[in-house]
């Protein structure tokens, strides 16, 4: 089955999750839709994050998509189950597989969070570790200015440095041994992030678990991709296209020629 899956974000956070999709099914075509005229979403209210992913889901539905992954952490906790009851195709968000990979690596069942303000106000991080595990302790930190820093395509500068230390200060008192990094931007700052943290502490997102889900669920629901030919990946974003295309052909490693603008 050859319809293309679609895959949202509030910018270009989704990308990291995109690039694990590729990685791991190197046959599907993604869709991808990054609103970054309107991101952050983490500090808007839940029903104008609802809004906004239904605009973006509605438009790929326009394009046939097969399977919907809502790579965006804000706008999974935001609307993730409303969506899923009323698509009949598969959806998947990236708060369950987050907290999957992190229990698969935690030894002292002491996990730390990073999110978006709407995220951490929202527990659902902290349901989900303790849904899959009741001995887990989670500590969770909003981080607003780790996703303009990403979308502003400063996440290896020296000013990237200087904020991640100065947020994740707190971090270091916790007695973590693993870090979910609950934002799909935050993966660009990951290198960053980690040298602040030192080796003992894990950093995982969720993109790789996520790759394996949309995987599992293609395959039971026979409709893995059969094309021969290469897949030729769409981009669509909402706001600066020449911003998108340079940070996706960076991050992506391929050359992503032209990302097309849509207004919603």
């Amino acid at each position: 089955m050859n319809q293309p899956i679609g895959i949202i974000d509030s910018g270009v956070g989704g990308l990291t999750v995109a690039k694990e999709v590729m990685r791991q099914l190197p046959k599907e075509t993604i869709y991808y839709f990054g609103d970054t005229a309107r991101c952050p979403y983490g500090p808007r209210p839940v029903e104008e994050v609802k809004t906004f992913t239904w605009q973006m889901t509605k438009f790929l539905q326009e394009h046939r998509i097969k399977m919907l992954i809502i790579a965006c952490n804000t706008a999974t906790a935001a609307a993730l189950d409303e969506i899923r009851s009323e698509l009949d195709i598969p959806v998947i968000g990236v708060i369950y597989p987050g907290a999957r990979a992190a229990l698969k690596l935690t030894m002292n069942e002491n996990v730390g969070v990073l999110g978006t303000i709407g995220t951490v106000k929202s527990g659902a991080y902290d349901e989900a570790l303790s849904t899959l595990n009741q001995k887990v302790s989670v500590h969770s930190l909003a981080c607003p200015k780790f996703v303009p820093l990403v979308e502003s395509g400063e996440y290896g500068s020296s000013f990237a440095k200087k904020i991640v230390a100065e947020t994740l200060k707190p971090v270091k008192s916790w007695g973590i041994d693993t870090l979910i990094l609950g934002c799909t931007h935050y993966p660009l700052l990951q290198p960053v992030i980690e040298n602040f943290l030192g080796k003992r502490v894990k950093v995982i997102s969720s993109g790789e678990e996520t790759a394996r889900e949309a995987s599992t669920i293609l395959y039971h629901n026979r409709i893995l991709s059969n094309n021969k030919e290469a897949p030729m990946h769409r981009f669509f974003t909402s706001g600066s296209e020449p911003i998108f295309t340079r940070i996706a052909s960076d991050w992506l490693g391929i050359d992503v020629a032209h990302a097309e603008t849509i207004r919603l």
